[in-house]
C-alpha cells in the first residue's frame, strides 16, 4: 500500500484511513456530514495526491490528445483547462480526465488514481507521433482546497488574485513561498475553490501553510467520504461507478464533451450511436420514501420489472434525503417518472430529477 507525502499528517489528525486505488487514504476526520457542510459553507482541504499526472510535450502533443480525447482540445489556450474522456474503441470509456494547456507544445493531464497505468498504456499505444510523455504521478501531490471561502482564505499565500480566477483556468505562481506551483480553479465539489499541484517534497510545508492561512476561516481537513457525497450532490460522474469500460459518453450524459468536429477513437461509432439514439441513459433520482440507494441496487418500474441499476447513491447531507444515479432504459427515463429502488428486497419509491441535486 502506497502512502502520500501527507499520510503521517492524516494519521496524526486521527483520520480514519482506508486503502483506495493502492493508496492509504483518509476517508474521514470529524465525520462525513460535518465535513460536507464545511465545504458547502466554508473551506476544506482534501489530500487527493493519489491522482495521476502526465505531461505531453512536443509539436504533435495536441494531435495525440485529439486522437484519444472525445472533447476538442484545439479550443484550449494557454492557462485553460478542459474536462474530457477517452473512449475505449469498444463503445465504452477508458477514463475521464482534465487536460491543461500549459503552452502550444505542452499539456498537463490529470487522470483517476485507479487508472494511472491503464491510461498511460492507452495513451502510449496511440502515440505514433513522437510525443514526449512523462508520468509524474509519483512525484506530485495534490491539495483540493474547496468551498465558498477558499479564495479569501488562501489569498495571503499568493500574489495571484484568486477571487478573479475563472472556473477551469490555471496559473503557475508562487504559493506558500514555493515557486512554480500550479494553481487550478477546478474541483469535484460544486462549491468553488482550487486544486494546488506541488512536488512531494513541498507538500507538507504547503499543507501547514494552508492551515495557518485558513485558521481564521475555520478551515478543516476533509476525507474521501465527503468528497463522494459532495460530487454526487452535483451529479458529477465517478469512474468505476457511473462511467466505465461498458458505458458510452452519450449514455452517461457526456455528449457535451463529445465533439464530432474531429476524428478520434470511437468517433464513428459514437456518431452512429447518436444518430440511432441511445437505448439507456444515466439518470438522477431522489428518494420519495425513506431509504438510502447504494451501488448496484436494482431499479424497478411500477410493475416490479428491473429497468436498470444504481451506479451511485447516498444520503444527501445537504438535502437530507436519499439521492442517486443509475442507468435505465430510455422509455423509463423521463423527468419526474416514478421509479422504485430495491432495498432489502423491497421496492422503495423514488422519482427521476434533473441534476444537480444541490442548488446553491
Amino acid at each position: 500500500m502506497k502512502n502520500t507525502a501527507l499520510t503521517a499528517i492524516h494519521e496524526s489528525l486521527g483520520a480514519k484511513m482506508v486503502p483506495f486505488a493502492g493508496y492509504n487514504m483518509p476517508v474521514q476526520y470529524a465525520g462525513v456530514n460535518i465535513e460536507h457542510e464545511v465545504v458547502r459553507n466554508g473551506v476544506g482541504v482534501f489530500d487527493v495526491s493519489h491522482m495521476g499526472e502526465f505531461v505531453l510535450k512536443g509539436p504533435n502533443a495536441l494531435a495525440l490528445i485529439q486522437k484519444f480525447s472525445s472533447n476538442d482540445a484545439s479550443v484550449l489556450v494557454d492557462g485553460k483547462a478542459q474536462y474530457s474522456c477517452m473512449p475505449n474503441g469498444k463503445g465504452g470509456i477508458v477514463d475521464d480526465l482534465i487536460i491543461y494547456r500549459v503552452h502550444a507544445e505542452e499539456y498537463f493531464i490529470v487522470v483517476n488514481a485507479s487508472n494511472i497505468e491503464k491510461d498511460w498504456n492507452w495513451m502510449s499505444s496511440h502515440n505514433d507521433l513522437g510525443v514526449e510523455m512523462h508520468n509524474l504521478s509519483e512525484s506530485y501531490s495534490l491539495l483540493a482546497i474547496q468551498g465558498p471561502l477558499a479564495a479569501a482564505a488562501m489569498q495571503s499565500l499568493t500574489e495571484v488574485d484568486l477571487s478573479q480566477m475563472v472556473y477551469y483556468t490555471f496559473q503557475h505562481a508562487t504559493f506558500a513561498s514555493i515557486e512554480n506551483v500550479m494553481i487550478s480553479a477546478t474541483g469535484y465539489t460544486g462549491s468553488g475553490g482550487f486544486e494546488i499541484y506541488v512536488r512531494n517534497e513541498d507538500a507538507e510545508h504547503v499543507w501547514n501553510e494552508v492551515f495557518k492561512a485558513g485558521a481564521s476561516f475555520g478551515i478543516q481537513p476533509i476525507g474521501l467520504a465527503a468528497r463522494d457525497t459532495l460530487r454526487l450532490e452535483m451529479g458529477f460522474c465517478l469512474y468505476g461507478n457511473d462511467i466505465d469500460d461498458s458505458t458510452s459518453p452519450l449514455e452517461a450524459g457526456l455528449g457535451w464533451i463529445t465533439k464530432f468536429t474531429k476524428d478520434f477513437v470511437d468517433s464513428e461509432f459514437l456518431k452512429s450511436q447518436k444518430e440511432a439514439g441511445i437505448t439507456r441513459k444515466l439518470v438522477a433520482f431522489e428518494m420519495i420514501d425513506r431509504g438510502i440507494p447504494r451501488h448496484d441496487y436494482p431499479i424497478l418500474d411500477q410493475e416490479n420489472n428491473v429497468i436498470g441499476k444504481v451506479t451511485s447513491g447516498t444520503m444527501s447531507p445537504s438535502l437530507k434525503i436519499g439521492i442517486g444515479m443509475g442507468y435505465v432504459a430510455i422509455k423509463n427515463s423521463a423527468l419526474d417518472s416514478e421509479i422504485f429502488i430495491e432495498i432489502r428486497e423491497k421496492g422503495i419509491k423514488a422519482k427521476i430529477v434533473k441534476a444537480p441535486f444541490y442548488k446553491k
